[in-house]
């Protein structure tokens, strides 16, 4: 079989999102060995498989192959499909976990994708539900991914440990990508940000969104901060408080940190003025490495920047993350493609931390299975 010549394999379970995306959007398939196989509880966790039927749903025609004790994955990709769907996320991990791979597929389906996403919105461990709608879209718009059909809403709140929450996100197809020249971030001309609190007293929102002010208030007086108090059923199922907040320059580039209380039963309780003080610091820190891309969405320009058109992409961005260092080695495996690092020092560009101008050449990746109408 020619297929099988081409089968990338793998052993562990670290970075299963990315492989299993690369491998849908690259048709070649995967192998995927050794999954935990070493502990007592081997095999692949409820999120994992909760994130293969995901997989499995907003695709046509995938194989997937499981051995019996869940340590090797088999998967062939079939065509990305789209539609109108709806997945229950499993509640041990956010909905971000879910929702950043979609961002990845979604523009390159047959149909316009429409998902009802239920499960954590807000947790400590993936990008919340917020921050990808404040940094994620504008990013896809940049590419020319935009229109009205673009949207994350989020119906309800659910923070861990039993999650509830309820998200919609929609997505319009693209044939083609156009390629970015993003080299200048510019300097920060406003704050906004959104202080929630579910389950507990609406007073939570407030003394967060005063400490953080406190500490921003020092640099911009352009800051808005909005609290989000849902009650009864938009809720979720159980109590929490957190805050998400985004930097915006003078050339669109947006920049975001947040932080959620610890789940219940789980930890020290967390008081709201260290935890919006806490907040600020960090959106503080994600200026400084600066960048015209924020760390959580490293990896989603960088792939649509290989997946534009045969032309020269350009994208500034702070140190690079583990995950992002990661995902280069697995676009040069499944696509052949590498990207041209170059180091820009403190000195060079004024402000903040090292800088990486990430450079690269479309593959010219065009949407097949797009209709034209």
């Amino acid at each position: 079989m020619a297929g099988e010549a081409q089968c990338l394999s793998y052993a562990g379970c670290n970075f299963l999102r990315q492989r299993l995306v690369l491998a849908t959007l690259s048709g070649r398939p995967l192998k995927i060995r050794k999954i935990r196989a070493k502990e007592e509880d081997p095999g692949l966790r409820d999120f994992e498989a909760s994130f293969i039927r995901l997989i499995d749903k907003v695709t046509n025609g995938s194989r997937i192959e499981i051995n019996q004790t869940g340590t090797t994955l088999y998967y062939q990709p079939g065509l990305l499909y789209g539609g109108s769907l709806e997945h229950d996320c499993s509640p041990s991990r956010g909905i971000g976990y879910y929702l950043e791979s979609l961002l990845c597929l979604a523009p390159f389906m047959k149909h316009p994708l429409k998902i009802v996403l239920r499960g954590v919105t807000n947790d400590q461990v993936d990008p919340s539900v917020d921050v990808l709608k404040a940094t994620a879209l504008p990013l896809l718009k940049k590419f020319g991914i935009d229109g009205e059909n673009l949207e994350i809403k989020i119906n309800r709140r659910g923070m861990p440990p039993k999650g509830g929450g309820e998200i919609l996100f929609a997505c319009p197809v693209r044939k083609t990508l156009q390629p970015v020249q993003f080299t200048d971030p510019g300097k920060i001309k406003r704050i906004r940000g959104t202080a929630f609190s579910v389950r507990v007293s609406p007073q939570m929102a407030n003394r967060m969104v005063e400490s953080a002010r406190g500490i921003l208030n020092k640099f911009l007086p352009d800051i808005y901060i909005c609290t989000d108090h849902m009650k009864g059923v938009s809720s979720g199922k159980s109590p929490g408080f957190g805050m998400c907040l985004t930097a915006e320059t003078i050339n669109g580039t947006i920049l975001s940190a947040e932080l959620a209380s610890n789940p219940q039963g789980q930890g020290a309780a967390v008081l709201p003025e260290e935890l919006g003080q806490n907040c600020a610091k960090l959106l503080l820190e994600e200026i400084y490495r600066g960048g015209c891309v924020d760390s959580t969405n490293q990896s989603l320009a960088l792939l649509l920047m290989t997946l534009g058109q045969r032309d020269v992409s350009k994208v500034l961005l702070g140190p690079l993350s583990p995950y992002t260092i990661e995902f280069l080695r697995h676009l040069r495996s499944f696509f052949q493609i590498m990207f041209k690092i170059e180091t820009k020092t403190p000195e060079e560009e004024h402000v903040g931390g090292e800088k990486v101008l990430m450079t690269c050449v479309g593959i010219g990746f065009s949407n097949l299975s797009k209709t034209i109408r």
